[in-house]
């Protein structure tokens, strides 16, 4: 009986190495970074996007190489992400607390300028083999990275007004202000299907109704909207000639401030906008866009900063990468 025990104890134990090193195998540490790790499981679904797009993309002979040196550098990424959070903590909430509110706000500002839908955004984040998780993890890493450079060196970062006069001048064709319009929109993506789209075509024609019974239009586009912005009642800014499609652009354009269109029916699906306020061409003056300069400066100088800041803090790390 004893050698029995003996033996069924061997055999737990050889089936219990067994099992470690199939998962030693099937997973392993391929970063360590202070007192964290990152997986060879972490890294590769984080590089999983990169490579379906190398694969789609990429027409050379050494797509083994390009593979490889994009995900050394996506580990390097990763590390440089960990080190930053870590002194994100060290510094308190200030730095640390980014909102996802602050993150889709980032987002909203790049669908109005790509005059896009949230739903489209996703469908062509999917077919790229990406999501918009991944999407948001890498916003939040740049907001977190600008704040901390924020912290560590714009208090020593000077802009004279000397400085924001001279970009002005070099840079003047950029503020050669064009005809602007701001307004709100309600968009309603048109389905597939005739019989469908009536049944959304209906409802707009309600809408515009409602609004012009006296509705909030904000309120409306809020709740009913699927179109950019619509948790700000739908306003979408100033928008200049040439950004978003023509049929609602020739609205915009030609009503009034504080009129509301017709329903406008297009490939997108059916929009009602409300004009809020215009402006006309000429060039922008200095004191309007003198915050605008002066954040651009800044932002240049942070930037050149980044990397003399994160090779110092890797100075004061331990990183042992094992890739």
């Amino acid at each position: 009986m004893k050698v029995f025990k003996i033996g069924l104890t061997i055999i737990l134990a050889i089936g219990l190495a067994c099992t470690a090193v199939a998962a030693e195998m099937t997973d392993r540490i391929v970063a360590v970074v202070n007192n964290e790790v990152i997986t060879l499981t972490e890294l590769n679904r984080a590089f999983e996007p990169y490579a379906k797009n190398i694969d789609a993309t990429y027409q050379g002979n050494d797509k083994e190489a390009v593979l490889k040196q994009n995900k050394e550098a996506l580990l390097q990424n990763l590390i440089d992400q960990m080190l930053i959070e870590n002194e994100a903590k060290k510094a308190g909430g200030g730095v640390a607390a980014i909102k996802d509110e602050d993150v889709l706000d980032v987002i909203k500002d790049m669908l109005v300028k790509n005059n896009t839908t949230m739903e489209a955004f996703t469908n062509k984040l999917a077919a790229e083999g990406n999501s918009l998780t991944a999407v948001k993890k890498g916003i939040r890493g740049q907001m977190l990275r600008m704040r901390l450079l924020r912290r560590e060196v714009q208090s020593k970062i000077l802009v004279t007004n000397e400085e924001i006069g001279d970009f002005y001048d070099k840079h003047r064709q950029d503020y050669e202000g064009k005809e602007a319009v701001r307004i709100r929109q309600i968009l309603l993506p048109a389905p597939a299907g005739e019989k469908a789209r009536e049944g959304v075509r209906k409802q707009a024609r309600q809408l515009r109704e409602r609004i012009r019974q006296g509705e909030a239009f904000e309120m409306l586009a809020a709740q009913y909207s699927k179109g950019p912005a619509a948790a700000e009642g739908g306003d979408i800014g100033f928008v200049e000639k040439g950004v978003i499609l023509p049929d609602v652009e020739k609205a915009a354009f030609s009503l009034p401030v504080g009129d509301i269109s017709d329903v406008i029916e297009s490939e997108m699906g059916f929009h009602i906008i409300a004009v809020v306020d215009k402006r006309g061409e000429g060039l922008k003056p200095l004191p309007v866009v003198r915050d605008e300069i002066k954040a651009k400066i800044e932002d240049e100088r942070i930037a050149k900063k980044y990397d003399e800041w994160i090779a110092d803090i890797r100075k004061k790390s331990f990183i042992d990468v094992r890739l």
